[in-house]
């Protein structure tokens, strides 16, 4: 479904408006209010009005030169300096200096820390893994050639990369972190620290004035903003379920709602007062197959070869007989299509033209038959060793349509002899959930869930040997080999990285550790009262202090 990504209100905005945001969620926010230790997507959102990021972006993702600092790569000397522009502050004032952002760097690699953002990737700065380690007390890859009150950083880098250009590279942190604030707690205690759960710190156009816990943050202007006085003198983002959100629009309690449910759209389409921004979702959601576990100790994935979602077999029956095409047109109002790859279309070229998984209830059968999980006399499915097999599922109380299709989803694997329960006997909270599936628990084979992707589409952060978010555990040479190839200095040839990328989608759709189901339009309803609200992606896009309204509330 195609909808406009810019409201252009032709009307004055009011001095000193208040504008009053839902965030719609079924869990309370968890309240890491840290780009460096946050895990939960609403934690995003409610740091966004405060935590920009470093640098620009125009609407391909690529890096500009228009944010709060520049960047300048040399592919000789591989290196990239980074240079913070001199008006900005942090909103106690202070000046974003080199050292805020090397500590940045400190935060996700200390050893100390425990933060599922430290991967990898960035590994390719020199020093990086011996601090990570503990072999080192500082990064030798990040030096400060004006020293730490300066303003530039130079990343020392092992190899220069194809996607150094694109935000959201994983391989460059485009975050600062404010060191004069931050330095005296210790690192082990960062994410439970008040500075940062309800105190926090950022040099965004707001400043966070009241954290209720797991509901709502309250904001004010910072007065110290470099690109001038945002246009509103007060900003409320409140935390509201995906059931409540509909009625709360009528009432006309909120001027806008981030994070809307895909479900019920046909409920909000036309509320009075509103109009719905629309844009291609930076996200897939899929089916993940538990096959192993993270080993801490190593700070990696590790595959259990006596798995019971380690059969190839087992995995692409349970693909083949789901309807997700059915399923997406049935609840979802238009505002979802079928997946086909795990690179969504977004990203152009890069995603590859594959039919990925449909319905297939012939074939499903055909597979487990040669497989020899053979029918008893009740009709589902035992092993090939002959004991019984009951698969345990894992799904997110969401929205209108989560028990539907999870309920849903357990029949059609019926249908082909597969005895499949809900984990704990029903839908999972959010933060539940994920707690379950970080800390591999034994309950759960087979998980549905979706990915917020990065705007730049390597996907190494999400299912690389070391990546912490790889949350099905596999781990595999050719994996590995294909994910290095996306990321190799060969596809600095942009043709060299398309073949890359298309290799890797094919190898996960035979492979099936993780099956995409759906792409989907993100919506965001917006009372016409608003003024300067554009959701593109860019600089273009959602600028929190454009924002302004028009008239009193009705």
């Amino acid at each position: 479904m195609k909808l406009q990504a810019v409201f252009k209100n032709p009307r004055p905005a009011l001095a000193g408006g208040k504008l009053a945001v839902a965030v719609v969620a079924d869990a309370p926010i968890q309240g890491v209010f840290s780009e460096e230790l946050y895990d939960s997507a609403t934690d995003e959102d409610f740091m966004s009005p405060a935590a920009e990021p470093l640098f620009a972006t125009d609407s391909a993702f690529k890096i500009t030169a228009g944010g709060a600092a520049t960047l300048a790569l040399d592919n000789a000397a591989k290196t990239a300096t980074v240079t913070i522009k001199p008006a900005v502050r942090w909103a106690d004032g202070q000046p974003v200096t080199a050292r805020d952002y090397v500590f940045a760097y400190e935060m996700l690699a200390n050893p100390a820390v425990t933060t599922a953002r430290y991967t990898t990737a960035l590994e390719n700065i020199n020093g990086m893994a011996a601090y990570h380690a503990g072999r080192a007390a500082s990064i030798s890859g990040l030096t400060m050639p004006d020293g730490a009150s300066g303003r530039r950083v130079v990343i020392h880098f092992k190899r220069m990369l194809p996607s150094f250009t694109q935000s959201g590279n994983g391989y460059l942190w485009e975050s600062a972190a404010p060191y004069h604030y931050l330095k005296d707690v210790p690192f082990a205690r960062l994410a439970t620290s008040p500075k940062i759960r309800l105190h926090p710190l950022f040099f965004g156009p707001f400043a966070m004035r009241r954290v209720t816990v797991g509901q709502a943050v309250t904001y004010a202007p910072n007065p110290y903003y470099y690109r001038g006085k945002p246009g509103l003198s007060r900003l409320r983002l409140e935390v509201v379920a995906s059931a409540a959100i509909t009625a709360a629009l009528r009432a006309k309690r909120y001027d806008l709602a981030l994070e809307m449910p895909t479900t019920g759209f046909a409920d909000y389409r036309k509320l009075p007062h509103y109009v719905n921004l629309g844009r291609e979702d930076l996200a897939y959601s899929y089916i993940g197959f538990k096959v192993g576990h993270w080993d801490a100790a190593r700070g990696r994935n590790v595959m259990d070869p006596v798995a019971t979602m380690s059969d190839a077999a087992l995995r692409r029956a349970l693909a083949y007989a789901m309807d997700n095409q059915g399923l997406n047109a049935l609840y979802y109002g238009g505002l979802a299509t079928t997946a086909t790859t795990l690179i969504p279309p977004i990203f152009g070229p890069f995603h590859a033209d594959l039919a990925g998984f449909h319905q297939d209830v012939k074939k499903a059968n055909r597979l487990l038959d040669a497989a020899g999980y053979k029918r008893g006399k009740d009709g589902y499915r035992c092993r090939p060793n002959g004991q019984a097999l009951t698969l345990h599922y894992a799904a997110i109380a969401k929205d209108a349509a989560s028990e539907a299709v999870a309920r849903a989803r357990i029949r059609q694997w019926r249908r082909v002899g597969l005895r499949v329960r809900l984990t704990a006997g029903r839908l999972l909270e959010a933060n539940n959930f994920y707690d379950k599936l970080h800390s591999d628990s034994k309950d759960i084979d087979v998980f549905e869930a979706t990915w917020g992707v990065s705007s730049e589409p390597s996907p190494a952060d999400l299912y690389g040997v070391k990546a912490r978010y790889n949350l099905t555990r596999f781990v595999t040479a050719a994996n590995t080999r294909l994910l290095a190839a996306i990321d190799a200095p060969a596809a600095l040839n942009h043709a060299e990285r398309v073949k890359a990328f298309a290799a890797w989608q094919a190898y996960m759709l035979k492979a099936a550790y993780v099956v995409p189901t759906q792409y989907r339009t993100a919506v965001v309803p917006v009372n016409t009262r608003v003024k300067g609200l554009s959701i593109a992606y860019g600089q273009a896009g959602f600028q929190w202090q454009n924002l302004g309204v028009t008239r009193r509330q009705r």
